[in-house]
């Protein structure tokens, strides 16, 4: 069994990033170094008093310390870690560009009223980016067997919506889940059902990505520097998408 430090340096770079942000993040609140509000998404201020930092700050607080935080934390560890490690190996930058992408859907989304109602609306996005990867890791392994909390099982391909309907049971607010599986099925939709269907890839990585990644020597050896094809990173093992 490896030790803390064995696994944590394990983990591929763009995971292990944002989740030591995130933890570092709900660090500083518990001990009081700043209030959340200070890093919410609340667009008044961005747009009246050009705090620009929000659009970035509000991914990195995933709540604090709870159940609810470790259970966002070992999602991120388990299906964003499993994402990097598999479909996305050696791509570094078209992870990275998924993740650019579903930030900035995320904001889109909740910045619109018929998508989001204000009240309903998230200050932090941090849990929606990380059910956006649990939605696309559901698509890449649609057929693992997932154990929750033991007591049930169920095919990976429903998890996203298993969770979704624990959270509503728990009294946990459904507007981030819901954001996150839709900004995760956009990012599906362009990359690799529509290109299937015989149009292009909608959302293939800029070279500045593959640049920034290179620049940062987080590609390691074998690194592919092209953009992937359709079904070449969702391979939607047990509903393979190209044959």
């Amino acid at each position: 069994m490896s030790s803390p430090a064995e696994f944590y340096n394990s983990l591929p770079p763009i995971t292990k990033a944002y989740g030591t942000i995130c933890v570092l993040a709900t660090t500083a609140f518990q001990l009081g170094l700043y209030h959340p509000v200070h890093i919410a998404l609340i667009y008044d201020h961005i747009f009246s008093h050009f705090e620009v930092w929000r659009l970035f700050t509000n991914f990195f607080f995933l709540g604090k310390f709870s159940i609810n935080f470790g259970i966002r934390l070992l999602m991120l560890a388990r299906y964003g870690v499993q994402l990097e490690k598999g479909p996305f190996e050696k791509r570094t930058a078209d992870f990275l560009w998924m993740i650019i992408f579903g930030a900035f859907a995320l904001l889109v989304l909740s910045a619109i009223p018929l998508v989001v109602p204000v009240f309903m609306a998230p200050p932090f996005l941090g849990v929606s980016l990380v059910f956006m990867l649990l939605y696309l890791w559901s698509r890449e392994f649609p057929n693992a067997q997932i154990n929750i909390y033991g007591l049930v099982t169920l095919k990976a391909f429903y998890l996203p919506w298993a969770m979704l309907v624990l959270d509503v049971i728990f009294g946990s607010p459904i507007s981030p889940d819901l954001l996150g599986i839709v900004a995760g099925h956009m990012y599906y939709f362009c990359s690799v059902l529509y290109p299937l269907a015989g149009g292009p890839n909608l959302l293939k990585t800029p070279r500045w990505v593959h640049k920034l990644i290179a620049r940062m020597g987080l590609d390691g050896p074998g690194a592919v520097q092209g953009n992937r094809t359709a079904g070449t990173a969702f391979r939607g093992r047990g509903y393979r998408l190209n044959g």
